[in-house]
């Protein structure tokens, strides 16, 4: 299922990105992989899951490609090749950013997907800056529906920040990882991130951007926001 929703082309540049996260992700490679996978993982699950009614009503897009792999792993790979240079020139403090940056990423792109192949059954989506309602799948629209997911999405990934919370806590003495704030920072930068990539739609129908622009600034919302919300808590 994981390459259920990408072509030929898109699964190759898929592979090629995980091999790459794998090698500069250091002892943090398997985590970063792991992140990507599961976002694969459950991006496949939530596209097909009502195909006949997304078929029915216009919003079903079985394969995506290079594109749409660029525009959800970029971020994350830059952030994971900052982690590298923290990791090896900086200092340890900044690396662990840098973790909680890509994950925040990868949230954001989680969030948006699950908001967009998920809220098309909580009604006529409305226009985020004026409510006005608009046909199921035009950018910028929202529902309610949408929103709760794409919560529950990002939440998802912020959870598994856990599986590296040990390896985060003794980067470094001069900052102490919370598991809880890197938690919260994280649901909380998905969540913003895809709130963003909505606003970003609104602009997409005017014929500013595209859906690849706005995935990409979402992811990069996510990743600022949550490396900025972590500090503000911590």
């Amino acid at each position: 299922m994981t390459f259920l929703t990408l072509n030929f082309k898109g699964a190759l540049l898929t592979l090629a990105m995980g091999m790459a996260f794998f090698v500069i992700g250091l002892d943090m490679g398997y985590f970063f992989v792991l992140d990507m996978v599961i976002f694969l993982v459950l991006a496949a699950i939530v596209t097909v899951a009502g195909v006949n009614y997304k078929k029915r009503i216009g919003t079903f897009q079985k394969y995506r490609g290079v594109s749409n792999v660029l525009a959800n792993g970029l971020v994350p790979l830059i952030m994971a090749a900052l982690f590298f240079w923290a990791t090896k020139y900086v200092h340890p403090t900044i690396a662990m950013l840098m973790v909680i940056g890509f994950t925040g990423s990868v949230a954001a792109a989680t969030a948006d997907k699950f908001a967009s192949e998920l809220g098309v059954f909580g009604g006529l989506p409305r226009l985020i800056f004026t409510s006005r309602k608009v046909k199921r799948g035009v950018s910028g629209g929202v529902t309610v529906l949408g929103l709760i997911v794409g919560l529950i999405g990002a939440l998802l990934i912020a959870f598994t920040i856990q599986t590296v919370a040990y390896k985060l806590g003794g980067l470094g003495s001069a900052y102490s990882f919370n598991l809880l704030y890197a938690i919260m920072s994280i649901t909380i930068a998905g969540f913003v991130g895809n709130v963003v990539d909505s606003m970003l739609g609104y602009y997409e129908e005017k014929g500013v951007g595209n859906k690849s622009t706005s995935n990409l600034v979402c992811g990069l919302v996510g990743a600022i926001a949550a490396i900025a919300f972590y500090i503000i808590l911590i």
